[in-house]
């Protein structure tokens, strides 16, 4: 298991943690398995996206449409609750194969990590097995 650390710079943006997860396949023990990727954050997602110019920013703006303008009856803070909503909706892990040491992944898949209450330092925990 590795931990590594994540700073986002503002309260809404997706970064790009693919390089990262497959440096940390790369080195490790097994040749080929399943590289799971959690983030233990309510207010934070890990999913997989096309990071073509603008699409971080379409996918932001859609999530974000998705939120009704009502009351919230979060009793911590009102303000969090959409943060905790997309957090939910989008899911804190992903899970992807690999072979010889490499992820799996689609032409243009990447993974993301989804901030929606930053600026913070992110915890993401990527684990493997066979």
């Amino acid at each position: 298991m590795k931990r590594l650390m994540v700073n986002t710079k503002q309260k809404r943006e997706v970064i790009d943690i693919t390089e990262i997860v497959e440096n940390l396949v790369g080195k490790g023990n097994l040749v080929s398995g399943i590289c799971h990727v959690f983030t233990p954050h309510t207010t934070a997602a890990v999913t997989t996206a096309d990071l073509d110019p603008g699409t971080d920013l379409d996918l932001l703006g859609v999530l974000e449409n998705l939120i009704p303008d009502i009351k919230f009856r979060h009793e911590h803070k009102p303000e969090d609750a959409p943060d905790h909503i997309l957090g939910t909706i989008v899911g804190a892990f992903v899970s992807v194969p690999f072979i010889d040491r490499s992820l799996v992944l689609g032409t243009w898949q990447r993974i993301i990590l989804i901030e929606f209450d930053g600026p913070r330092e992110r915890e993401v925990v990527v684990t493997t097995s066979d």
